[in-house]
């Protein structure tokens, strides 16, 4: 990368997550050796200068004026760093100024989110031209959808020193979380309805498992929409309201990398409950809560838990890879402490900037597994209190 005067931007820092990751950064990685240079930005210099002492980074942290609809604002931003973490959504209201001026400056970019169609829209404008320049394009790299998009890379590469061929079929199996959707997480999904009503043809992308690899159709997916009984694993399972997002980015991850996992492969998520009648009346009523996840008042951007709410948060996530040539099946857990959708986020979305600082793969639109892949692992497991593990 060329030299710049940042090493990393955190764009939206005034706001709940964008605080997070900055105070996460100045925290973390303050006084340590070789620390990343880094600032933070937003539309108004009071905001920022008080968001600065509040989470107690030094008096001296810069701080960067940029309003989101200010291509000329952005541009210069982003021609002042070497990556742009950003936590001003709903992206497809607030992103594609940004998008567009990293991918013309060069400038890697990361962001949270789980917005398919905006992501396949984005995907078609910049390929080409983040190819050139070399940007790297980073989108989903929080809760949405790095355990998972990284969970299937670890457990495919232990499926096939196990089996010796990767595993055709990988289940993705929520076992067990404690914590809240963003604010963010909400307008998305809000927006992405509204555009939908909209532009009817929205509702194609959102329901085609491979609608981020453009030129590619896959195999029949299993829908993950039906409450089922798991018999190997003794539990139901029901829909998972993450699985539309996350299974769109498994799928690219493997396009990207050149189909380790297959060009047959299929992969579905859900969230497992108990076993027994109990089971079964909890998988329904999660699977009629899909109707409306977020309830009569969602929480808005800019809102979120307290400190010790996101601190007792966790995940659990089970990976079953099935054995194509037997009965046997791998079991790969991806553990994460804090709440998912605040603390969590916040530690990974950092960690994928400051991975961005020593990638080498070519620009590009892409996910955070065909872009760093077991380098971001690593981080995470180092830094951000995450674990990645064969089980059995």
């Amino acid at each position: 990368m060329a030299e710049t005067e940042f090493d990393i931007i955190v764009y939206g820092a005034t706001g709940y997550t964008g605080r997070l990751v900055a105070e996460y950064l100045s925290n973390h990685y303050g006084s340590a050796d070789n620390a990343p240079k880094w600032a933070m930005a937003g539309r108004s210099q009071e905001k920022l200068e008080a968001v600065r002492d509040e989470i107690g980074a030094p008096a001296d942290t810069p701080l960067v004026v940029a309003n989101a609809d200010d291509v000329v604002d952005l541009e210069k931003m982003c021609a002042r760093t070497k990556v742009v973490l950003t936590t001003v959504g709903p992206y497809q209201l607030y992103g594609d100024k940004l998008v567009a001026a990293c991918v013309k400056t060069g400038t890697d970019y990361a962001d949270l989110c789980g917005e398919p169609a905006w992501m396949a829209e984005k995907i078609e404008q910049h390929q080409a031209k983040a190819t050139e320049t070399g940007a790297r394009i980073c989108f989903s790299s929080g809760f949405d959808s790095i355990p998972f998009d990284l969970g299937v890379l670890m457990t495919h590469k232990a499926a096939k020193e196990r089996f010796g061929k990767p595993a055709t079929r990988v289940r993705g199996r929520v076992r067990a979380m404690q914590g809240t959707f963003s604010g963010g997480t909400a307008a998305s999904l809000g927006a992405t309805m509204k555009a939908a009503a909209k532009n009817p043809a929205i509702i194609a992308t959102l329901t085609n498992p491979f609608a981020l690899t453009p030129g590619f159709d896959g195999p029949s997916q299993p829908t993950g929409m039906v409450p089922m009984l798991e018999t190997d694993l003794d539990k139901w399972a029901a829909p998972f309201v993450m699985a539309p997002i996350n299974t769109k980015n498994v799928h690219r991850t493997n396009f990207l990398l050149g189909h380790p996992y297959g060009e047959d492969f299929q992969y579905d998520e859900m969230m497992l409950t108990t076993a027994g009648e109990a089971g079964k009346a909890a998988a329904s009523a999660a699977a009629e809560l899909m109707k409306n996840p977020f309830g009569a008042k969602p929480p808005k951007p800019g809102e979120g838990p307290s400190k010790e709410e996101r601190e007792n948060g966790f995940y659990d996530v089970l990976f079953v890879a099935e054995n194509p040539d037997g009965d046997d099946a791998l079991h790969f857990g991806v553990k994460g402490k804090y709440d998912p959708g605040y603390g969590s986020t916040s530690r990974m979305l950092s960690e994928t900037g400051i991975a961005l600082l020593s990638c080498e793969a070519e620009g590009g639109v892409g996910t955070p597994g065909a872009f760093l892949g077991e380098a971001l692992v690593d981080r995470l497991q180092e830094h951000a209190e995450l674990t990645f593990a064969v089980e059995n």
